[in-house]
C-alpha cells in the first residue's frame, strides 16, 4: 500500500500525471500495465505511418481553399493546422485504443487503486472483469455518443471562412483535453459504478485541474514514443485523483447515486 496522505491537500493537474508516472512502474501494476500498452503501441504506431504520409496534402489543400486575399496568412496557418490535425487524429485514435483496451484500463485503475488504498474492489479478477465487459463496453458507448456530436461541430469549425479557421484550432485543443479527463476519469469512477452524467459533474467542479490534466495528456499524445504509455500514466494519474479527492466525497456522501 502507498500512504495516501493528499486527500486535504489535492495535487495540481500536472502532478497528478507525475504521479501517474511514478505509479506505472510499481511492481505490483507492471502486469496490468502491459496489455493496454501493447495496445496503445500498435494502434498509435499504425496511426502516426497514416498521418505522416497523408498530412501535407491535407494542409496544402486546405490552405488552397483559402480565399485570395487571405493568401498571406498561409505561412500563419500552416504551423497551426499542422498542430490542429496532430491533436485531432490523437484524440480519435486514442479514443479507439481506449475502447479497445477499456476492460484492460478499467482492471488497471482497480489495482492501482488497491495499491493506493488497500482496499480491495473486486475478489474475481479476470474472472469479475469478464462478467463485467458488457458494461463496460456499454459505458464506452455511451462517452463515445458524448464525444461525437462535440467533436463534428468542432471539426465544423474548420469550414467556416476566417473567424471559424481562426478560432477552430484553440476550441479544439481545449475540447481534447476536457474529452482526455473525461476519458480517463471515467475507469476509476465506472469501477464504483458512478454514473456517467454524475461523473462529469464532479469533474466540472473542479474544471481547471481536470482541464490541465486532460490538456497534457492530450498534447503527450502527440509526441511519438511518449505516446505509446501515455494511456496507462493517465489511467493511473486519474485513479489517484479518484482517491485523493472524489471516492471520499462521492461515496461517502451517496452523491453518486443515479
Amino acid at each position: 500500500m502507498l500512504p495516501n496522505t493528499l486527500v486535504k491537500q489535492p495535487l495540481s493537474g500536472i502532478g497528478y500525471l507525475l504521479k501517474g508516472m511514478k505509479l506505472l512502474s510499481h511492481p505490483k501494476l507492471r502486469l496490468f500495465v502491459l496489455i493496454p500498452l501493447l495496445i496503445n503501441i500498435l494502434i498509435f504506431a499504425g496511426a502516426f505511418w497514416f498521418l505522416f504520409t497523408s498530412v501535407m496534402d491535407w494542409i496544402d489543400g486546405y490552405i488552397a481553399a483559402l480565399p485570395d486575399f487571405l493568401s498571406w496568412l498561409s505561412y500563419l496557418f500552416w504551423p497551426i493546422l499542422v498542430i490542429s490535425i496532430l491533436f485531432a487524429f490523437s484524440f480519435i485514435f486514442s479514443t479507439a485504443a481506449n475502447i479497445i483496451a477499456a476492460p484492460f484500463n478499467g482492471l488497471l485503475a482497480e489495482k492501482t487503486e488497491n495499491l493506493l488504498t488497500n482496499e480491495r474492489l473486486n475478489d474475481d479478477g479476470f474472472t469479475d472483469l469478464l462478467k463485467d465487459l458488457p458494461r463496460i463496453f456499454k459505458r464506452e458507448m455511451q462517452k463515445l455518443g458524448y464525444f461525437l456530436p462535440r467533436m463534428l461541430l468542432c471539426f465544423a469549425l474548420y469550414f467556416i471562412p476566417v473567424f471559424g479557421q481562426t478560432v477552430a484550432p484553440f476550441i479544439w485543443f481545449i475540447f481534447a483535453g476536457w474529452m482526455m479527463a473525461v476519458q480517463y476519469a471515467d475507469f476509476p469512477f465506472d469501477n464504483h459504478k458512478i454514473p456517467f452524467k454524475t461523473m462529469k459533474s464532479a469533474l466540472s467542479r473542479r474544471l481547471g485541474k481536470n482541464l490541465t490534466f486532460g490538456m497534457l495528456v492530450s498534447f503527450f499524445t502527440t509526441i511519438p514514443v511518449v505516446n505509446f504509455v501515455i494511456m496507462p500514466v493517465a489511467v493511473c494519474g486519474a485513479t489517484a485523483f479518484w482517491v485523493d479527492v472524489y471516492k471520499q466525497e462521492l461515496l461517502s456522501s451517496g452523491k453518486h447515486t443515479a
